[in-house]
């Protein structure tokens, strides 16, 4: 900002230094024309310029590379979140999987507990008439 206004007030000088066309007149140190490059001032505030530019190229580098590397990572994380989805689906889909076997074995055991007690009940009652049979022989042979 500073500089947009010494180059203002230069402007000025130079207009009046056009005006005067040359002729020697008396003036206060404020009022002196500023050649360029003879003002220490403005060699100052050139170099303070060209460093705050310098450092601002700098930082505009850094916040680039920070840019790319953070779009890298952005772009490593969809990936990674393609992939997990992907795994997620897949781990539901065999969970899906594994509980239509679970019942369908559960179904299988419940058919083969009430065939196991089918058998134990179809067995006992043969037991039953089996040993009906041997007492009613038993009773037949001892006359």
């Amino acid at each position: 900002m500073f500089v947009f206004f010494q180059v203002k007030k230069l402007k000025a000088q130079l207009e009046q230094k056009a005006q005067k066309n040359g002729s020697d007149s008396s003036s206060s140190p404020e009022a002196e024309i500023l050649e360029n490059g003879n003002d220490p001032n403005i060699m100052d505030l050139q170099r303070d310029s060209s460093r705050q530019i310098n450092d601002l190229k700098f930082k505009l580098v850094k916040a680039e590379q920070e840019a790319t590397a953070l779009e890298q990572n952005v772009t490593r994380l969809e990936g990674q979140v393609t992939r997990y989805k992907s795994a997620a689906e897949n781990a539901e889909k065999v969970e899906d999987e594994l509980k239509a076997e679970k019942r369908k074995l559960q179904r299988e055991l419940r058919s083969a507990l009430d065939k196991v007690e089918e058998l134990e009940s179809n067995n006992s009652h043969l037991c039953k008439r089996l040993e009906k049979m041997k007492s009613s022989r038993g009773m037949a042979q001892t006359p």
